[in-house]
């Protein structure tokens, strides 16, 4: 028996293992990080825009997809391997870029990117991180890592941030393009909690060079002020298109947009020598009713034309939702919020399972479907529900 999903499987069902400590579902995974999490970490994690909808849409648009298998062909040794950007990775998932880990688990990022570093998937460090991206690229070494960019109000701690990502040995950088400000989530206000605040989540700031340049008193002397000049440029919503121009001349590194959903944006993104992108709605955290990702995917896919590569986030959480994904056109998804719940339950070692399971079963999934490889999956795969 051969196959990266067959090994976890078994190893899972082997007697000699010792017995499972660990949830298996995503389900699971959350109620338990629930129970360890306080109720302001615990809802800034798990919870979106307004009433919270398209998080929940999001969930209703992949199950609307249903798998179509076919019989009979070979599958017993099988590839998840993909290539983006140049780069050999062993499966088409990415650990999406979320911030401020530490009040999932005091080693926050640190422990994510061993995680990654362990089962072979790029990790993409946010800006928002609680440890600096040079602390974080330290722990990944030479494993496959990208730059996740909050493009905020000062250029020069913009271009600060892209230099310094260069120099730690990041390969890509993902510009977020739908946090021009923070939306109306409910329960943070209820809650009152926003961590940054607390001046978690923003040690790139505090370490960068420009940022405190511009400040009277450096951030060990008054963290106070040194938070109220992060707040005053974490977010920009006066970026046009035309901006990408500055971004295109700080860094030589691949840009790949994220959280674009609409055809229109791809057309005037291809205008401006961008590298890729990924359709994204950010999990359901930042527009209120807005569109599911997996169902502008396809579109978008289109609308690319083969000029750049597609990847999707939001709503992932099983493999037959990769499968999905990569069957109406996705090179690759992100995981975010299973791999959290992971490393809130059991920092590293939680965040490795997560990923683990998640990508043994895209790789059953593929094989019961009758595919072999990732380039085998195509739209012929899916039906929509009806």
């Amino acid at each position: 028996m051969a196959g990266y999903g067959n090994d976890v499987q078994f190893k899972i069902y082997h007697p000699e293992t010792k017995k499972q400590e660990l949830p298996v579902s995503f389900e699971d995974w959350e109620q338990q990080a629930r129970e360890q999490l306080a109720d302001g970490p615990y809802h800034y994690i798990a919870d979106g825009a307004g009433s919270g909808n398209t998080a929940d849409e999001n969930r209703r648009a992949l199950d609307s997809w249903r798998l179509l298998p076919r019989m009979m062909v070979n599958t017993e040794e099988r590839d998840l391997s993909v290539q983006l950007f140049g780069e050999q990775i062993p499966f088409p998932a990415l650990m999406a870029p979320i911030g401020v880990q530490t009040i999932a688990h005091e080693e926050g990022e640190l422990a994510a990117a061993r995680a990654a570093k362990r089962i072979g998937v790029p990790y993409v460090a946010s800006t928002a991180s609680s440890f600096t991206m040079e602390r974080i690229a330290e722990e990944l070494g030479d494993a496959p890592k990208w730059f996740q960019l909050y493009w905020g109000k000062d250029e020069d701690v913009t271009a600060s941030f892209l230099q310094r990502a260069e120099h730690a040995g990041y390969t890509a950088i993902v510009a977020t393009l739908d946090t021009q400000m923070l939306s109306w989530r409910e329960k943070d206000l209820e809650n009152e909690y926003l961590p940054f605040l607390q001046a978690e989540g923003i040690a790139n700031y505090l370490s960068d060079p420009s940022f405190r340049a511009k400040l009277e008193q450096p951030p060990e002397e008054d963290i106070a002020a040194a938070v109220q000049q992060f707040v005053e440029i974490f977010t920009n919503a006066a970026l046009s298109w035309e901006d990408l121009a500055f971004l295109r001349r700080q860094t030589d590194l691949p840009i790949i947009l994220k959280g674009v959903l609409d055809p229109e944006d791809v057309k005037k993104a291809l205008d401006y020598d961008i590298n890729g992108l990924i359709v994204s709605n950010h999990g359901g955290r930042q527009v209120d009713g807005a569109v599911a990702a997996i169902d502008m995917l396809p579109e978008m896919v289109e609308a690319a034309g083969g000029r750049v590569p597609v990847l999707m986030d939001s709503g992932i959480r099983r493999g037959a939702d990769v499968i999905k994904a990569l069957a109406l056109g996705a090179e690759a998804v992100l995981v975010g919020r299973p791999y959290i719940y992971g490393l809130a339950v059991d920092g590293e070692n939680g965040a490795c399972e997560v990923m683990q399971n998640l990508l043994a079963d895209t790789d059953l999934t593929m094989g019961l479907t009758g595919r072999a490889r990732i380039q085998d999956i195509d739209r012929s795969l899916l039906r929509r529900r009806k």
